[in-house]
Protein backbone atom coordinates (compact mmCIF):
# COMPACT_ATOMS: atom_id res chain seq x y z
CA UNK A 1 0.00 0.00 0.00
CA UNK A 2 1.32 3.87 -0.99
CA UNK A 3 0.33 6.63 -0.30
CA UNK A 4 0.41 9.24 -3.81
CA UNK A 5 1.88 12.59 -4.35
CA UNK A 6 1.04 14.35 -8.31
CA UNK A 7 4.35 15.92 -9.64
CA UNK A 8 3.69 18.90 -11.94
CA UNK A 9 2.52 18.11 -15.40
CA UNK A 10 4.95 17.70 -18.41
CA UNK A 11 2.38 16.07 -20.90
CA UNK A 12 -1.33 15.86 -21.75
CA UNK A 13 -2.88 12.73 -20.30
CA UNK A 14 0.02 11.81 -18.02
CA UNK A 15 0.46 12.24 -14.29
CA UNK A 16 3.92 11.52 -12.90
CA UNK A 17 3.32 10.21 -8.95
CA UNK A 18 5.93 9.52 -6.16
CA UNK A 19 4.35 7.66 -3.38
CA UNK A 20 6.82 6.38 -0.33
CA UNK A 21 5.49 2.15 1.14
CA UNK A 22 3.90 1.92 4.07
CA UNK A 23 4.90 -1.53 4.45
CA UNK A 24 8.20 -1.63 3.05
CA UNK A 25 10.88 1.20 3.35
CA UNK A 26 10.25 1.90 -0.64
CA UNK A 27 10.23 5.06 -3.21
CA UNK A 28 7.91 5.07 -5.94
CA UNK A 29 7.99 7.08 -9.24
CA UNK A 30 5.66 6.05 -11.90
CA UNK A 31 3.52 8.17 -14.84
CA UNK A 32 0.50 7.06 -15.19
CA UNK A 33 -2.60 7.71 -17.63
CA UNK A 34 -4.51 10.20 -16.29
CA UNK A 35 -7.72 10.09 -18.67
CA UNK A 36 -7.91 6.63 -17.96
CA UNK A 37 -7.16 6.38 -14.08
CA UNK A 38 -7.35 9.52 -12.02
CA UNK A 39 -5.80 9.90 -8.59
CA UNK A 40 -6.20 12.41 -6.03
CA UNK A 41 -3.21 14.10 -3.45
CA UNK A 42 -3.20 11.68 -1.14
CA UNK A 43 -5.33 8.80 -2.29
CA UNK A 44 -3.60 5.31 -1.29
CA UNK A 45 -2.35 3.09 -4.17
CA UNK A 46 -1.61 -0.68 -3.93
CA UNK A 47 1.39 -1.47 -6.58
CA UNK A 48 2.61 -5.42 -7.64
CA UNK A 49 5.48 -6.10 -9.76
CA UNK A 50 4.86 -9.63 -11.49
CA UNK A 51 6.44 -11.87 -14.22
CA UNK A 52 3.74 -13.02 -14.91
CA UNK A 53 -0.60 -12.16 -15.40
CA UNK A 54 -1.18 -16.22 -15.32
CA UNK A 55 -3.24 -16.93 -11.65
CA UNK A 56 -0.88 -20.46 -11.42
CA UNK A 57 2.26 -18.18 -12.07
CA UNK A 58 3.25 -19.81 -15.07
CA UNK A 59 4.61 -18.31 -18.18
CA UNK A 60 3.12 -16.28 -20.30
CA UNK A 61 2.39 -16.72 -23.68
CA UNK A 62 4.27 -13.07 -24.99
CA UNK A 63 1.19 -12.17 -26.59
CA UNK A 64 -2.12 -10.68 -25.32
CA UNK A 65 -4.80 -13.42 -24.47
CA UNK A 66 -8.43 -12.13 -25.21
CA UNK A 67 -10.49 -15.20 -23.98
CA UNK A 68 -11.26 -13.31 -20.79
CA UNK A 69 -10.11 -16.26 -18.45
CA UNK A 70 -9.36 -14.81 -14.98
CA UNK A 71 -5.75 -13.36 -14.31
CA UNK A 72 -4.26 -11.17 -12.06
CA UNK A 73 -5.42 -8.50 -13.93
CA UNK A 74 -8.42 -8.77 -12.50
CA UNK A 75 -7.19 -7.89 -8.86
CA UNK A 76 -6.12 -4.47 -10.37
CA UNK A 77 -8.20 -0.96 -11.22
CA UNK A 78 -5.09 0.19 -13.69
CA UNK A 79 -2.27 -2.71 -15.61
CA UNK A 80 0.86 -1.79 -17.30
CA UNK A 81 3.00 -3.82 -18.91
CA UNK A 82 6.83 -3.13 -19.55
CA UNK A 83 10.21 -3.86 -19.27
CA UNK A 84 12.91 -3.34 -17.04
CA UNK A 85 15.57 -1.49 -18.52
CA UNK A 86 18.17 -0.32 -15.56
CA UNK A 87 18.78 -1.55 -12.36
CA UNK A 88 21.44 0.29 -10.13
CA UNK A 89 23.70 -2.14 -7.70
CA UNK A 90 23.16 -1.84 -4.08
CA UNK A 91 24.54 1.29 -2.71
CA UNK A 92 26.66 1.49 0.54
CA UNK A 93 22.88 2.23 2.03
CA UNK A 94 21.29 -0.90 1.17
CA UNK A 95 19.35 0.25 -1.25
CA UNK A 96 19.24 -0.38 -5.35
CA UNK A 97 16.62 0.70 -7.38
CA UNK A 98 14.62 -0.54 -10.69
CA UNK A 99 14.06 1.31 -13.75
CA UNK A 100 11.60 0.30 -16.24
CA UNK A 101 9.97 1.19 -19.37
CA UNK A 102 5.72 0.86 -20.29
CA UNK A 103 5.33 2.09 -23.70
CA UNK A 104 6.97 5.45 -22.52
CA UNK A 105 5.30 5.62 -18.99
CA UNK A 106 8.40 5.51 -17.09
CA UNK A 107 8.89 3.82 -13.48
CA UNK A 108 11.40 4.07 -11.06
CA UNK A 109 11.46 2.20 -7.42
CA UNK A 110 14.29 2.37 -4.62
CA UNK A 111 14.22 0.53 -1.75
CA UNK A 112 15.95 -2.26 0.21
CA UNK A 113 18.10 -3.90 -2.46
CA UNK A 114 16.59 -7.58 -0.44
CA UNK A 115 13.48 -7.06 -1.44
CA UNK A 116 14.15 -5.65 -5.15
CA UNK A 117 16.86 -8.33 -5.76
CA UNK A 118 14.67 -10.96 -7.78
CA UNK A 119 13.45 -8.32 -10.43
CA UNK A 120 15.19 -9.12 -13.67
Amino acid sequence: SLKSTLMGKKFNKVDRITCHGENYEMDLTVDINSELYRLRQEDKITFALARTLKLDGSADDKVFNQDNEPSLMDSYEYVMHGKVFKITPQAKDGKMEIYASFGGLLMSLRGDARNLQKIE
